[in-house]
């Protein structure tokens, strides 16, 4: 990691802001979740991240699935191979029904055989990541899938884990025990 989350003893208000702000919203998880993967990272930046807290919690909130919403979030991962990104994201997606066979195979640049709603989040995230841009019929059919609420949410979930993603790269954020390496080769 090149840049490794600050002494706890050393922390300035903002960084304790930061982490409690971290941990109260990520009950649950370990608790050190404040100095793992993007969280870490932005203990340097406290601003930034308290400013990012409450666009994440509001993916989290959406009116999308939780199938849909992980599945945005992974084309994120995948596209920029942010493998804490995917790590934990597989999990969840896991967690909330996706099939960790298919999630592999797309890792792996294969074809995951979502189908319905699953399918239409996946090739939206995909083309949006891969493009910036949605063709007419893509977008269409996510309006029609989604709602305009909802394909709004599902874009606005890409963008935001991009920004995670590019952080968990650019600082070579590694997985924590219990991760399963995607991209052994990178």
């Amino acid at each position: 990691m090149r840049l490794p989350p600050p002494d706890e003893a050393d922390l300035s208000p903002t960084q304790e802001a930061y982490k409690q702000a971290v941990t109260e919203g990520r009950k649950g998880l370990l608790d050190d979740v404040w100095r793992l993967g993007p969280f870490g990272v932005l203990q340097h930046a406290p601003d930034m991240g308290l400013a990012a807290l409450p666009v994440g919690t509001a993916v989290r909130q959406t009116s999308l699935s939780v199938q849909a919403r992980e599945i945005a979030i992974l084309a994120a991962g995948i596209h920029h191979r942010a493998k804490f990104e995917f790590a934990a994201h597989r999990a969840i997606g896991v967690a909330g029904g996706l099939d960790g066979d298919a999630l592999d195979r797309w890792a792996a640049g294969g074809d995951p055989g979502f189908e319905g709603e699953n399918d239409v989040a996946r090739r939206v995230a995909s083309t949006l990541v891969s493009t910036s841009r949605l063709p007419d019929d893509l977008y269409a059919e996510g309006v029609a899938t989604f709602g305009e609420t909802g394909l709004v949410e599902l874009v606005s979930s890409v963008g935001y884990y991009c920004m995670v993603s590019l952080t968990l790269n650019a600082f070579e954020v590694p997985l924590v025990d219990g991760m399963t390496d995607p991209w052994p080769e990178d």
